[in-house]
């Protein structure tokens, strides 16, 4: 069954929250297991947010960042970052971030719970904070680091059958990646693995 078909909102957002590590295991520090990257120990915290957007559909927000960067240019993320000193914990840093790069204001972002955590193979330790997001303000990439906006269904999300296993080359080693296919944009790599995280839970497998 489709995971939206003859669902509520609040039901949707109640198998989330009931699924997700819960928020009090990572406001003091990050939610345990996860994929760990195989050459090395991740270092660098860093925490992206999952927005979850509930208008007339149900779709997840996705980021592309600018060509224009140094590290990633053009490739889709979720709005996120490294942690900061200011940061009191990682929801902080994933609502500031996505403030920062979406125009998403805090105050419309109900942190529900983690995702599973993954270390990159570029050395960055990643919590994802999935935010239930109900009445959106007006968004707008910030230009210098994002390039475009664009959501996923979370039809799209939850389908198994459209997730493959890529290998990428990266530091000499040879890494397999997931890749969540789509007709526009190229979801590989962390971002994809994240999207799987969040569709296992929706078809209630974690």
């Amino acid at each position: 069954m489709p995971v939206t078909d003859d669902h509520s909102r609040e039901s949707i957002r109640a198998r989330l929250t009931a699924s997700l590590h819960p928020l009090a295991s990572g406001l003091s520090g990050l939610p345990r297991g996860g994929h760990r990257a195989p050459h090395r120990e991740a270092q660098r915290a860093a925490a992206v947010l999952v927005p979850v957007l509930t208008g007339s559909d149900h779709e997840v927000l996705l980021t592309v960042r600018s060509d224009r960067l140094s590290q990633h240019p053009g490739q889709v993320a979720f709005p996120g970052g490294r942690r900061e000193d200011q940061d009191r914990h990682v929801v902080d840093t994933a609502l500031r971030e996505a403030h920062e790069e979406t125009g998403l204001l805090r105050d419309r972002v109900d942190p529900l719970g983690f995702l599973d955590r993954y270390d990159t193979i570029t050395g960055y330790r990643m919590t994802a904070v999935v935010g239930w997001v109900a009445d959106p303000n007006p968004l707008e990439p910030d230009g210098r680091e994002i390039a475009e906006l664009f959501t996923v269904p979370l039809e799209h999300v939850a389908d198994p059958d459209r997730y493959r296993c890529d290998r990428v080359r990266h530091a000499g080693k040879t890494f397999e990646i997931l890749t969540l296919e789509h007709p526009e944009y190229r979801i590989w790599g962390a971002t994809a693995a994240i999207l799987a995280d969040l569709g296992r839970r929706l078809r209630g497998e974690n």
